[in-house]
């Protein structure tokens, strides 16, 4: 097989790296890529952007690939399964309708309360001085979404009513993330542990994919602004059997469920971002309609089946014959970003220790933000990289991850120091 992956981060970089391994696969092409997948055997970059949906469609028609994969959450918003299912082109992601349930957070608000999925109590406001006033209202902290995309980012917990203020204007007023914050949600902070629960769906049917718990936080402790994630690990320690079966049984089926009866069948990774209380009550923070970055780095390096075989088989609704296999190590993921994430990350730094990695089944060194320059790695976003890696406890996977940190750190590079740490102090 010949398969396409779109995107250019971590996260794609896992999941070419893993679709190459299969003995089923000839060729991965990834659109664009980066400096990782440029060096992967079997994997090709295509200096294509993953919008520009009429050359990726071109591209597979004229390299007769056998499907697509689509990465991110922005051409997946945007339409591109839709796209391709018109050319009659395979594409392993949501429809734009689907999709909304990321896209837009209003949407996905108003579903799961249509559907009885649980969620904090919520409010959704267009004009600042509503906004202000209901304010008034709240008890903090108080949790402050922009409806759109916003790159992970669009998320405030705001700690007092000084700052909700502040940020409510940022985002309604100043634009702070453009056409994203039209609408935001003012919702209520709930206290537990946060799980990234992800699903890959077939339309009639899904698996679960091994738990993750992801760290949104830029700082350690979690402290600071929300990011994209700078780091995770797999399994989350708190899903046991039985927790997992509740989640399935009150958030997974019924969205599932809802999406078909609302005439949007979900096909694709379908991921829950939960929270747990310490009763075990669940709630649904977020829905993305893609594989987590940075969950995918960890949860793919603990994958045993055949990846290739799975996304063929959730494209031709075959998913049901599977029992995934997971090695049973845990998989821990630090992400190292570009001083001055997220809003004003420093490029053009070079990486000079990455050429002197040797492989290893231990680690993988997951790229984002890279590009290659003249024979030379170079930060080309945020996030530039998620240093991988296994472990017979959790503790020993952080120790071997931040041990090859330390290996390929460059003068500008920012990361936490405390990834897993809930999981270990429990």
């Amino acid at each position: 097989m010949k398969i396409l992956v779109i995107g250019n981060g971590g996260r794609e970089h896992a999941i070419a790296w893993k679709l190459a391994q299969s003995p089923l696969v000839k060729k991965v092409y990834v659109a664009p890529g980066n400096a990782g997948t440029y060096r992967e055997p079997k994997v090709e970059n295509i200096p294509i952007s993953a919008l520009a949906f009429e050359a990726l469609a071109d591209f597979v028609k004229s390299q007769q690939i056998d499907f697509t994969v689509v990465g991110p959450e922005a051409p997946l918003v945007a339409g591109i399964k839709d796209y391709f299912q018109a050319k009659n082109l395979l594409c392993l992601g949501p429809s734009a309708d689907a999709a909304k349930l990321e896209g837009s957070k209003v949407f996905s608000k108003e579903f799961m309360q249509r559907h009885g999925i649980p969620t904090a109590k919520a409010q959704v406001f267009t004009d600042i001085s509503a906004a202000e006033a209901y304010l008034k209202t709240c008890d903090f902290p108080i949790v402050i979404k922009a409806n759109g995309l916003a790159s992970g980012k669009g998320v405030v917990i705001a700690q007092d009513r000084l700052t909700a203020e502040h940020t409510v204007g940022e985002m309604l007023s100043e634009k702070r993330f453009g056409d994203a914050g039209e609408k935001i949600i003012i919702e209520d902070f709930l206290e537990g542990q946060e799980v990234s629960f992800i699903v890959l769906c077939d339309g009639p049917h899904y698996i679960p994919l091994a738990t993750s718990q992801d760290h949104k936080a830029r700082d350690d402790g979690d402290l600071g602004p929300n990011t994209g994630g700078m780091g995770a690990y797999s399994p989350a320690w708190m899903v046991d059997e039985a927790l997992q079966a509740k989640i399935l049984a009150t958030v997974i089926e019924p969205t599932l469920k809802g999406m078909a009866q609302e005439g949007n069948t979900f096909q694709g990774f379908l991921y829950a971002g939960l929270m747990i209380s310490p009763n075990e009550d669940i709630h649904v923070l977020e829905y993305n309609c893609r594989f987590g970055d940075p969950e995918t780095q960890p949860i793919l390096l603990r994958l045993k089946s055949d990846f290739a075989q799975l996304c063929w088989d959730a494209l031709h609704n075959n998913l049901h014959q599977h029992n995934v296999q997971w090695d049973p190590q845990f998989a821990l993921g630090v992400v190292l970003a570009s001083v001055g994430y997220p809003d004003n990350p420093r490029v053009g730094d070079v990486c000079p220790t990455l050429n002197n990695i040797p492989p290893s089944n231990t680690y993988k060194i997951f790229h984002a933000g890279t590009k290659i320059e003249e024979s030379r790695i170079v930060v080309n976003g945020g996030r530039v990289l998620c240093v991988t890696a296994l472990g017979d406890t959790l503790n020993d996977a952080q120790e071997n991850a931040y041990r090859m940190v330390k290996k390929v750190a460059w003068d500008g590079v920012f990361y936490r120091s405390d990834i897993g740490h809930k999981a270990l102090n429990k």
